[in-house]
């Protein structure tokens, strides 16, 4: 079993660098080159060592006497193989890294670029620190070999000319270096087999022990406050601890073939010496062919090494490969039509479910699938704002990101303007939808590339419009640098209310033709909450007319400011009307409220509380903080 592993190891380890030879064919045909270069310059030198030695060393010493000439001679052959050597090793080296590196940054790309391709649904099937590993650590671990790939090409012809010119000089001799390959191939193989459960385990550890990490510090809010810093430290230093155990297994496991690579040659070389001194006795060989095979086999020695380099990092490059192809093969991405609605249209968006279901697929394949919405149907009127009101659960956030498509219905469909959103092309549907979320996500950047993330055509008096809208042009202009001030990551030097307010001017800086809230504002306070949405209803000059919305609410306030009101219980619609409606014809939807507006209550008493105790101790904070 063990083989059979081994022998797939090596066989998937080759097709990886074939991949790589035929993206990368050009540049790896110069770093092979070189090492070919470099390779028989190491055959020359070892001859020309010989000659020096056998023709001009042993003359001299029997003559007593040294020919200038030939010393000349010699040193000049001598500095011309090297100077050639040090361009092959050029060559090679400046061939391999740039090759690694290109390869690297290629495949980071590939697989960021199908994240953004795959749909909410995958995302929320795989750990965050999972995605940062493959596209980081995996990627680098894939192309690792590529390094030494083209020196153990060029390795491989030297040892071909090696064992050619050995037949050329004494059979016998061959049959010592014959002896040598083999014996050093054999035990890079055997090193492979045994290195590749370690690789494989080191790499799955790696990703594990980011995913750790970036869970404590994403989730540092609730570390702290939950007094959990002693466990979540234990939690990652026991798989840190895992992660030191294999890549120490890995470096014993070096530890004890490093040696032996190093000492076969050595070996060889000694052999060589030994049946040599008999065959030159024999009168079958001279000393200059003598000095030249033992040179020959002491310089193959660090060369020979280059593919066990190779080899040796094939299991840690198949790990990292699974896990690559693994994200590049993944499926579900939502293909975009080529339909575009008029980008010229000033005028509110129609939006419609018909008949829309929805389930999230399990996360294990065996398992029954969870149905979210069944049979939904209703229409966000233009110009008009719809409230989304439901229990917990509901379906009301997958509502909303079913109107911006960030995931597709099972069935039915979900049209703006008349027009079935899977057959829109992205930028149009981008130009057209807008959604603010839950929880809004601020970039570590300025106020200003937060709000226009570089989109064209939004300047200054677009994003100081849009803040207005957004009741944000008061905190903002009171912030050190104004636009050009730095929120800090997910903008932690804001509130919660300022940067949901901040979204909602990112979303409105585009001029979206329907706005989706999904509970945008709830940690805005209640008078900043009416003043927005009473914005929004109306037209507003600059921005044009207002935007169709569709707003996910628990507020009787907010609410109440709809045109209409949809009430949704375990995925499906069970009332609609107005609120004052709702109120006098649907208990259930009349408790709801009735419980939102108590629990809203409190927590205005509370922060009421909040805010005037620091004031008896002479301390000042800010309400929307």
């Amino acid at each position: 079993m063990a083989s059979g592993t081994s022998r797939d190891v090596l066989g998937r380890g080759l097709s990886v660098l074939g991949r790589a030879i035929r993206e990368q064919p050009r540049i790896f045909a110069v770093a092979v080159s070189g090492s070919v270069l470099f390779g028989l310059m190491v055959i020359a030198s070892a001859y020309v060592v010989g000659a020096v030695v056998g023709d001009v060393v042993v003359p001299a010493i029997a003559r007593g006497s040294v020919g200038t000439g030939a010393l000349a001679l010699a040193a000049a052959a001598l500095f011309g193989i090297s100077v050639l050597r040090v361009v092959g090793i050029f060559g090679r080296r400046l061939g391999a890294g740039y090759m690694q590196f290109r390869l690297q940054a290629a495949y980071r790309r590939r697989v960021t670029r199908r994240y953004l391709d795959l749909p909410l649904a995958w995302h929320q099937r795989n750990a965050t620190g999972t995605l940062l590993s493959n596209a980081n650590s995996d990627v680098e671990a894939a192309w690792y070999p590529i390094a030494p790939l083209p020196f153990a090409v060029g390795t491989l012809v030297m040892l071909v000319g090696a064992v050619v010119s050995l037949f050329l000089t004494d059979w016998a001799l061959a049959l010592v270096g014959l002896a040598v390959f083999p014996a050093l191939f054999a035990l890079n193989v055997i090193y492979s087999r045994r290195m590749a459960p370690r690789q494989a385990r080191a790499q799955r550890l790696r990703a594990e022990v980011s995913g750790i990490a970036h869970e404590s510090f994403d989730g540092a809010l609730v570390v702290k406050t939950m007094g959990r810093e002693a466990e979540e430290t234990a939690r990652f230093s026991a798989r840190a601890g895992e992660l030191r155990d294999a890549l120490i297994s890995v470096g014993r496991l070096r530890g004890v073939f490093d040696p032996l690579l190093e000492t076969l040659p050595s070996l060889g070389t000694l052999a060589v010496l030994v049946v040599g001194a008999f065959r030159l006795r024999a009168g079958a060989i001279s000393v200059t062919e003598l000095v030249s095979v033992a040179f020959l086999f002491t310089v193959l020695a660090f060369p020979v090494r280059a593919i066990g380099w190779v080899l040796a990092e094939l299991p840690r490059s198949v790990a990292g490969w699974d896990r690559v192809r693994r994200v590049l093969d993944a499926t579900g991405e939502m293909p975009y039509g080529e339909r575009r609605l008029d980008p010229a249209d000033p005028t509110p968006a129609t939006l419609a479910f018909a008949d829309v279901r929805f389930g999230y697929e399990p996360a294990e394949a065996h398992l029954p699938g969870t149905e979210v919405l069944g049979d939904v149907t209703f229409t966000v009127p233009a110009g008009k704002t719809v409230a989304l009101v439901g229990p917990t659960g509901a379906g009301k956030s997958t509502i909303a990101s079913l109107a911006v498509r960030l995931v597709d219905p099972g069935a039915g469909t979900v049209a703006l303007d008349g027009v079935d959103v899977r057959e829109l092309a992205a930028d149009s549907l981008a130009a057209t939808v807008a959604l603010v979320a839950q929880v809004p996500f601020v970039f570590d950047d300025t106020v200003r590339a937060n709000i226009t993330l570089d989109r064209p055509g939004i300047g200054d008096e677009d994003v100081w419009a849009a803040l207005r809208l957004a009741e944000a042009d008061g905190f903002v202009a009171a912030l050190p640098e104004g636009l050009d001030t730095m929120v800090g990551e997910r903008g932690t030097s804001l509130s919660g209310g300022q940067r949901q307010r901040l979204t909602l001017a990112r979303a409105l800086a585009g001029r979206p033709r329907l706005l989706v809230l999904d509970d945008a504002t709830s940690a805005v306070d209640p008078r900043v909450e009416a003043a927005i949405l009473a914005g929004l209803r109306a037209p507003t000059g600059g921005q044009g007319a207002a935007a169709s919305i569709l707003v996910v609410a628990y507020r009787r306030a907010t609410i109440a400011l709809a045109d209409e009101v949809i009430y949704v219980e375990q995925g499906r619609v069970v009332a609609r009307g107005t609120h004052t409606e709702l109120l006098a014809t649907v208990p259930g939807y009349a408790d709801l409220v009735t419980a939102y507006e108590q629990a809203e209550h409190e927590r205005e008493q509370n922060r009421t509380y909040d805010e005037v105790a620091p004031l008896t101790s002479g301390l000042e904070i800010e309400v929307d903080r």
